[in-house]
């Protein structure tokens, strides 16, 4: 048994976050999808099976038609790890801005100006 691909894996594709796009609101059929693209009709079929092991889609035979519906539930799992460093950066930088404006305080205070970061020049030679 292949092991299931991680839903990362499905959204790193620029492709592939185009076909949820795409099937998120309602089903489409794989020749819609295919359609949409400029790329063979096999390669859309192989990022489909791609979004399907990782439980993004699901296919559904409706008479003639096989169609994909997206089940974005899957996406929660990357939503919660986008928002473990979004809370993390956030507050990095929340803290970084506390202490500029503090050391901008302080410069007033005391009437010297705050410190400015260091730059040095690199001499490259030619």
């Amino acid at each position: 048994m292949e092991a299931r691909r991680d839903v990362f894996q499905a959204i790193a594709d620029p492709t592939r976050r185009a076909i949820i796009g795409m099937i998120a609101e309602q089903p489409v059929n794989v020749n819609t999808i295919a359609e949409q693209f400029d790329v063979s009709r096999q390669a859309i079929s192989l990022h489909l099976k791609i979004l399907a092991e990782c439980g993004l889609v699901e296919f559904r035979q409706t008479g003639r038609e096989r169609l994909c519906e997206a089940k974005l539930d899957k996406l929660e799992e990357v939503h919660a790890w986008v928002q473990h460093y979004h809370q993390l950066w956030t507050s990095r930088f929340n803290s970084l801005k506390s202490f500029l404006e503090q050391e901008e305080l302080e410069s007033k205070t005391t009437g010297t100006p705050a410190k400015q970061p260091s730059r040095q020049i690199s001499k490259r030679k030619k």
